[in-house]
């Protein structure tokens, strides 16, 4: 079959479709750009990629008339916009795009909606379900609660929540009820709904087995990883207080934190469906759900996170830039040290950042990050999700991965940190072993020169030390890291 998938990069996407793949279908991605979709990694010649916008009408041309089914898998969040408006402005373009087509079904991901007041989160999901319908395609409506797995946004607030803090005093929401679901499950509805004929038409809620609170989820996983916790909730903690305890605990974003308190209000009970059992599906319970995450943690196999789709400098766009820093009005930090082993140096480039650290002075690196997120940036939390490769659009600590290329030996990182201005950080190894480092910084007005020139002295020496692990790096210290 040949199937069209939007959010390819996106956490659900990305487990999606190497089982569509797997499956032997042909997968036609729409991604705003075609690099993120590291294309290379799947290893296959039925992969297409689209480059688009879905917040820009879609050039009929540039989808395939054959196209039999379609996975709509969009949502905008985390977004600094209106949200609400984005996503019905993305679906009425999928839609559009889809008019020429010989599609056979529309699928769409949603959440559950059956609580009588809903989350803006949850409204806007439900109109993108009515734009979808309004469509010539028949619409099969999935509706998932927390959906929980390695590099998903809700087990990683949970482990990073239960982790961290060893006595909470914790928002009353925490008592809200919900249904949490494995993404394996996730993943093999949205497979297993795919042209049949009885689904068509058809809104099913996915859900586990377990009907748990929020505070139920923190003390199983505590439990599950060895870990004794105290949960004390109280009423006193508005919305906004909620969304700054979990900014400043977890990796999230604040506006994420602040549209995800707004959903944790509504209890996100499912409606009893047979849709597993049509499916041959076993639902997995919670405790089962966090063992197969770690399990992959541990295995260095976390296929997705949702740090990835996000974008935390409402500026930045991946097709805006080329692979190279700029050149010109921007100040320079350039620095070169001979390897004393290439290979050690080249793996030590690719290590650097979440549990590896950045080498040097990672307390200053820290305190960066506590500013950071005191001014409402994405702070040093968000690690990475695999501690020896990185691909573009990974998110690494407050960075994201412009370009990364083992083979010519080359790394490009973009700041997603609030800064007067924008910056880069890039890596890479000559021919004849030399390591260079240089970070650029483009200002913004006087504030942004002023910021540099402050700078210079904590740049001279974690830029130095920086450079001379990473150039004498050695069996020894590989290891260690």
């Amino acid at each position: 079959m040949n199937i069209l998938l939007t959010g390819a990069t996106g956490y659900i996407g990305r487990r999606l479709l190497p089982v569509l793949l797997e499956q032997g279908h042909s997968v036609y991605c729409i991604t705003r750009d075609k690099s993120r979709l590291n294309s290379d990694i799947y290893n296959s010649t039925r992969l297409y990629a689209i480059e688009a916008d879905l917040l820009q009408p879609i050039p009929p041309h540039l989808v395939p008339v054959n196209i039999d089914a379609a996975y709509y898998l969009v949502h905008s969040m985390s977004t600094q916009g209106n949200f609400s408006e984005e996503e019905k402005r993305s679906a009425t373009h999928f839609t559009e795009a889809l008019q020429s087509t010989a599609v056979q079904q529309i699928i769409y991901l949603g959440g559950i909606a059956n609580a009588a007041q809903l989350s803006k989160h949850l409204q806007s999901r439900k109109q993108v379900e009515t734009i979808l319908q309004n469509g010539r395609a028949p619409v099969t409506v999935l509706r998932a609660g927390i959906v929980v797995g390695s590099g998903s946004a809700s087990f990683e607030i949970i482990r990073d929540l239960a982790e961290k803090l060893p006595v909470m005093i914790a928002p009353r929401w925490l008592n809200t009820h919900t249904q949490p679901i494995a993404i394996r499950n996730v993943v093999e509805f949205l497979t297993g709904v795919l042209l049949k004929e009885a689904t068509f038409g058809n809104t099913y809620d996915l859900y586990g087995p377990d009907r748990l609170t929020y505070k139920d989820l923190l003390e199983i996983y505590a439990e599950e990883r060895g870990l004794k916790r105290y949960i004390f909730t109280v009423p006193v903690l508005t919305p906004r207080l909620s969304s700054y305890w979990l900014y400043f605990v977890t990796s999230t974003s604040y506006l994420l934190a602040r549209n995800l308190v707004d959903s944790m209000k509504v209890e996100t009970l499912a409606r009893p469906n047979n849709l597993a059992e049509q499916l041959h599906i076993r639902p997995i319970d919670y405790r089962n759900a966090i063992r197969m995450a770690f399990d992959k943690i541990e295995q260095n196999m976390v296929l997705s996170t949702w740090k990835d789709a996000l974008v935390s400098t409402p500026r930045f766009h991946y097709h805006a830039y080329p692979m190279q820093a700029p050149a010109y009005g921007c100040f320079k930090d350039r620095r070169e040290m001979q390897a004393t082993n290439t290979d050690n140096a080249l793996n030590k480039i690719f290590a650097i950042g979440g549990t590896s650290g950045w080498y040097y002075a990672d307390w200053l690196w820290e305190f960066r990050g506590f500013l950071d997120k005191v001014f409402g940036g994405v702070g040093l939390k968000r690690g990475r999700k695999n501690s020896t490769q990185l691909y573009i659009g990974d998110s690494l600590d407050f960075w994201r991965v412009l370009y990364a290329s083992r083979a010519e030996k080359r790394l490009l990182l973009y700041a997603e940190m609030r800064l007067p201005g924008e910056a880069w950080l890039e890596f890479s190894i000559s021919d004849t072993g030399m390591v260079l480092q240089e970070a650029t910084f483009r200002p913004v007005g006087l504030l942004g020169r002023l910021y540099w020139l402050m700078m210079l002295p904590f740049h001279f020496f974690i830029f130095r030390g920086m450079l001379k692990k990473i150039a004498t790096a050695d069996t020894d210290t590989m290891q260690a890291s």
